[in-house]
């Protein structure tokens, strides 16, 4: 069977949600409710708005939020607010010294791991600059990390992940080193999840990064869930007495042998359902789908949850609840440079590990106001979700990836974000992404972007229902990904109002390119340098609308539309 749409949203009827979400078509998403300023419209001139501003997917949309077709519900992605903890500690009183010589790394740890015994809280660092030859690992719930500021707090680190902990090499074989799209020099994680990582490390043995341990079968069920629709929030299960209000559970859905969950994520269709899905090895194995969501109710057997579902769940899924590693949870930076001693970038692939801040297996956590300089790779999202990254810039002599999201990371929300041009040449044989997706991550948002560099990057592995929203980008990256990772984009995936200032193609208009995708208020694109190849064959039943204009669209930001709905 079944499960229809709950009535009630955090108190707000549905027929509540879709009066309002009409009227803001109608009215307010026109004006100004919904036209927020950020860095993507430093020089662009605000237009009118009109009617003819105001796309019929927008209109379409309002009218079936939570199912749409080719435009994904993401008004709650990212962390449910940004918390003040009361300071419990400051990094002098564990020695921490802004001399340029002490290594405050390990005075930093010691500060956090009290405020971890304090029952959370904050730790903070004055204004000035303090070295770091050592990773800062904050792996305590309720536990931030605060600067005074990223123009008056600076972390200068001098070395590297592969100096600290070892190379990481790739599960997949080869000299590839995955630091090159894992960890950082701020790493947060559950402390035992890092311990197992780290040890799995030196150990030269492949550790799995996501939500299900180092073997993937260290979970456990819960409870089978029965047959829902995507966008539920209340779901039936079999037995509902390991659930309660406030828990977090692994909702994991597994593929059948043809490959039906994944034709799901690409639309369904023949397109999907002509791929050829068994060679995709890689892809494969992220398979199970695994998606983190706290419980938010329970009535005997009726579960409601945090967020709606995001896909649909049939029962040859094998839909169920399970166990997962542990989460961090309320944990934030804050306030903060991390200025990173500055080496030549490595070739492709080889990357050191001068990586800036990662969120790992972590829930509702957040980094505020930081920049990182001089990184292989700056912000990293791994099997994270629900957390936010605000106001991050990442800059210096340029970097593999300036933002990565992976392993199956969902509702994480990256706002007022800036990537900087390179202050050196690149040097040969080294490769540019930019705010890359890949492996079944889902429902993540790129909102008011200023990228100087880079490229909305896919590295494959079917990501879907993704959003990148109200962005300035001077399109000159690459995608990445394996071909054995299969399709670049799953369905409904959205670019909504973006500018290209080098009028460059690659990855930016999907009508051509992503299935059951939607492309509004992008300025005329041509193909030059990178020419993308549609995976799926056949009609793609993807839409463009307001092509060639940009700035003009309305609402200007599909994120904050969204959230404007439920208000």
């Amino acid at each position: 069977m079944s499960t229809a749409h709950h009535d009630t949203t955090d108190g707000m009827t549905r027929r509540t949600l879709l009066a309002g979400a009409t009227a803001v078509a109608a009215t307010a998403v026109a004006a100004t409710a919904v036209t927020g300023a950020g860095p993507a419209h430093a020089s662009g001139a605000h237009v009118a708005s009109s009617d003819a501003h105001v796309p019929s997917l927008w209109r379409e949309f309002t009218r079936t939020p939570f199912t749409h077709p080719r435009i994904p519900y993401v008004g709650r992605a990212g962390a449910a607010r940004i918390r003040r903890l009361p300071v419990v500690a400051d990094v002098r009183a564990f020695g921490a010294v802004a001399d340029g010589v002490t290594d405050c790394a390990p005075a930093i740890n010691r500060a956090i791991a009290a405020a971890a015994r304090a029952g959370g809280g904050t730790v903070t660092i004055p204004p000035g600059t303090f070295r770091v030859d050592g990773l800062i690992q904050l792996g305590y719930d309720h536990v931030v990390l605060r600067g005074a500021g990223s123009g008056r707090t600076t972390l200068y680190a001098t070395k590297s992940l592969t100096e600290l902990i070892g190379p990481y090499g790739s599960r997949y074989g080869g000299t590839k080193s995955a630091w090159s799209w894992a960890g950082g020099l701020i790493w947060l994680a559950p402390k035992a999840r890092w311990d197992s990582l780290t040890a799995a490390i030196r150990a030269q043995a492949w550790p799995f990064e996501g939500w299900t341990g180092n073997r993937r079968d260290e979970w456990e069920q819960l409870t089978p869930v029965a047959p829902a629709r995507q966008g539920d929030r209340t779901v039936t299960v079999a037995d509902a007495t390991r659930l309660r209000p406030g828990r977090l559970v692994l909702l994991r859905v597994s593929d059948d042998s043809a490959h039906t969950l994944l034709q799901h994520m690409s639309g369904g269709g023949p397109g999907p359902a002509a791929y050829y899905w068994e060679d995709k090895t890689k892809l494969l194995s992220y398979v199970p789908y695994e998606w983190p969501v706290r419980v938010t109710a329970v009535h005997s057997r009726r579960v409601t949850l945090e967020r709606p579902l995001p896909l649909d769940l049939r029962p040859e899924w094998n839909p169920e609840f399970t166990t997962h590693v542990r989460e961090l949870t309320g944990a934030g930076v804050e306030g903060l440079t991390l200025d990173v001693r500055e080496t030549p970038q490595s070739p492709h692939l080889l990357d050191k590990g001068y990586n800036g801040v990662v969120l790992q297996c972590a829930y509702d956590c957040w980094v505020d106001d930081v920049t990182v300089r001089n990184v292989d790779n700056g912000f990293g999202l791994v099997a994270a979700s629900a957390c936010t990254l605000r106001r991050t810039r990442v800059g210096g002599r340029g970097e593999h990836h300036p933002y990565f999201c992976r392993e199956g990371s969902h509702d994480n929300l990256v706002e007022d974000f800036t990537v900087e041009e390179r202050t050196v040449p690149a040097p040969a044989d080294t490769q540019l992404h930019g705010i890359n997706v890949e492996g079944l991550s889902s429902y993540n948002v790129w909102s008011r972007g200023d990228m100087r560099m880079g490229t909305f990057d896919s590295h494959r592995g079917l990501p879907f229902a993704n959003v990148r929203t109200d962005i300035t980008v001077n399109n000159d990256g690459r995608h990445g990904g394996d071909a054995n990772a299969g399709p670049l984009f799953g369905a409904r995936f959205t670019h909504w109002n973006v500018r290209v200032t080098n009028g460059r193609a690659g990855l930016m208009r999907l009508d051509g390119l992503a299935p059951r995708s939607a492309t509004v208020g992008l300025n005329t694109v041509t193909d030059f340098g990178q020419t993308d190849v549609p995976d799926f064959t056949r009609d793609l039943g993807s839409r463009l609308e307001l092509y060639g204009t940009w700035d003009a669209v309305r609402p200007r930001n599909l994120y904050e539309a969204q959230r404007a709905l439920e208000r």
